[in-house]
C-alpha cells in the first residue's frame, strides 16, 4: 500500500490558496470562529498595503496538502524589524548585532498587529500529528532561507506544548481579560466586586460621559463608509502620538467592512451631534477582542468607557464569555480584567543565542507565573469568591 504523499507550499499572498480551502482549516465547522485567522481578514490586511514588503511584512504563508487536498495552513511573514508583533525580541536582536550576527530578516507566524490568542497550526481536523508536520515544516523554512529566528506568538497552550516537544523555545506572557460567569447585565458583574471597587467603576462611568457624551454601537448592515472615515480620524490622531506611524490603512477598515461587517463592533462615543472618539472591536464566536480606539478630544476615563466598560455590557447582551481587550494594561485589573497567561514558541538558529535566549525564557516563565498568582490574590472581586469559576463560565 503506497504512503499518500504530503508536500509543503510556501504562498507569497493569501490570494495564492482558495478561500474555501484556507477557511476549512482556520475555523473549521464546529471550531468557536475566530476573525483574525479568516481568509477575508488577512486579505484585507494585504490588499489594502497594511501588510506588504515594503511595510516589513512580507507574506510566506505555507500550505501542507495531501495530493490535491488543503489540510493545513500557517499565517506565516517574512519580517524585516520586530514592530507590530507585542511579544518583544528587541532585546535578542540588539545582543545578537552587537555580536556580529544578522538577525533580520526573521520569519513570523501571527496575525499582524493583532496580540489575540488562536491557533497557528491550522488545520481541518484536530489532528496533532498534522501539528506536528506544520510546526517543523515551519523550521524547515527558516532553515532553508537562513533566517536568524521564527516565532510563533499567541498561540494556545495546547499548541505551544507541542512546540517545545519538537524542539521550539517556549516563552510566556500574560494579558487581561474581562471573563462572564453567566451575568445578566453590568450591575450583576460589579455585586461580584468589592463595594469600593463597585463605587469607583460607577463613578468612572458616570465621569466618562459627563459632558453630555453619549454611546452607539455600530455593527453589520449598519455600519457605514462615514463611521469607518470618523474612526480613522481618531486612530491617527491617537496612533500618531503613541507610535508615529499607525499600521492600518484607510482601506483595511473599508475592506473589513465589505467582508466581515457582522463581526465588527465599533463603539462610537459623540458630543453635540459629532463623533469626537471611538474603539474598534471583532465578534468572535465567544469573544469580543478590543483591538483600536482613537479620539480627536480628551475626557477623562472615556478610553475605560469605551474600551471596557462598553465591551463587557456587550459581551453581557450578547452572551460571549470573554472579552479581550489587547495587549498590556494592568490597569484593566481593578476593573475586573483577570490576568491571563500567553504563550510564544521560538525557533533560534545559532546554538549560542539560543543557549542563552532558553535561560532568560526560563526565568521569565518564573517570574510571569508568580506575577499572575500574586495579581490573582489583588484583584477587585469579593474575598472568597473562586476566580478559577469566573474565568471556566
Amino acid at each position: 500500500m503506497t504512503a499518500t504523499q504530503r508536500t509543503v507550499r510556501i504562498l507569497r499572498g493569501i490570494d495564492e490558496i482558495d478561500k474555501a480551502a484556507w477557511d476549512a482549516c482556520a475555523n473549521p465547522p464546529g471550531a468557536v470562529f475566530n476573525p483574525f485567522l479568516a481568509h477575508d481578514f488577512l486579505a484585507a490586511l494585504e490588499a489594502s498595503g497594511s501588510v506588504s514588503a515594503s511595510a516589513g511584512w512580507q507574506p510566506f504563508h505555507l500550505e501542507l496538502r495531501e495530493e490535491a487536498r488543503t489540510i493545513g495552513c500557517v499565517p506565516l511573514y517574512l519580517k524585516g524589524h520586530s514592530q507590530g508583533e507585542y511579544v518583544f525580541d528587541h532585546a535578542w536582536a540588539d545582543a545578537w548585532h552587537r555580536a556580529g550576527g544578522r538577525y533580520y530578516p526573521k520569519l513570523q507566524c501571527s496575525v499582524p498587529f493583532t496580540p489575540a490568542t488562536g491557533r497557528r497550526l491550522l488545520c481541518a481536523e484536530d489532528d496533532p500529528a498534522i501539528e506536528r508536520q506544520l510546526l517543523d515544516a515551519c523550521a524547515e523554512v527558516a532553515d532553508q532561507l537562513q533566517v536568524s529566528s521564527l516565532h510563533i506568538t499567541f498561540m494556545p497552550q495546547r499548541q505551544w506544548l507541542a512546540a517545545g516537544e519538537r524542539g521550539y523555545l517556549r516563552r510566556m506572557d500574560q494579558q487581561f481579560h474581562w471573563h462572564n460567569a453567566g451575568y445578566d447585565s453590568f450591575d450583576a458583574f460589579l455585586a461580584d466586586l468589592s463595594s469600593k471597587k463597585r463605587k469607583n467603576l460607577r463613578r468612572e462611568r458616570r465621569e466618562a460621559l459627563a459632558a453630555g457624551l453619549t454611546v452607539e454601537w455600530v455593527t453589520g448592515a449598519d455600519l457605514t463608509e462615514a463611521h469607518w472615515d470618523a474612526f480613522h480620524r481618531f486612530y491617527l490622531d491617537t496612533g500618531s502620538r503613541k507610535w508615529g506611524a499607525p499600521y492600518l490603512t484607510r482601506r483595511f477598515f473599508s475592506l473589513v467592512n465589505e467582508t466581515l461587517s457582522e463581526h465588527c463592533l465599533l463603539v462610537m462615543c459623540k458630543r453635540g451631534g459629532k463623533y469626537i472618539a471611538g474603539a474598534l472591536n471583532f465578534i468572535g464566536g465567544d469573544t469580543l477582542y478590543g483591538r483600536n480606539w482613537g479620539c480627536i478630544e480628551d475626557h477623562r476615563f472615556l478610553h475605560f468607557e469605551a474600551c471596557y466598560y462598553q465591551a463587557i455590557d456587550f459581551a453581557i447582551a450578547n452572551k460571549l464569555k470573554r472579552v479581550e481587550a489587547g495587549a498590556q494594561g494592568p490597569h484593566k485589573v481593578v476593573r475586573g480584567y483577570l490576568p491571563n497567561a500567553t504563550y510564544s514558541a521560538h525557533w533560534i538558529r545559532d546554538a549560542g543565542l539560543r543557549r542563552a535566549v532558553a535561560r532568560f525564557l526560563e526565568e521569565e516563565r518564573h517570574h510571569v507565573a508568580q506575577d499572575i498568582r500574586w495579581i490573582e490574590q489583588r484583584t477587585p472581586f469579593k474575598f472568597g469568591i473562586d476566580l478559577s469559576e469566573i474565568r471556566g463560565a
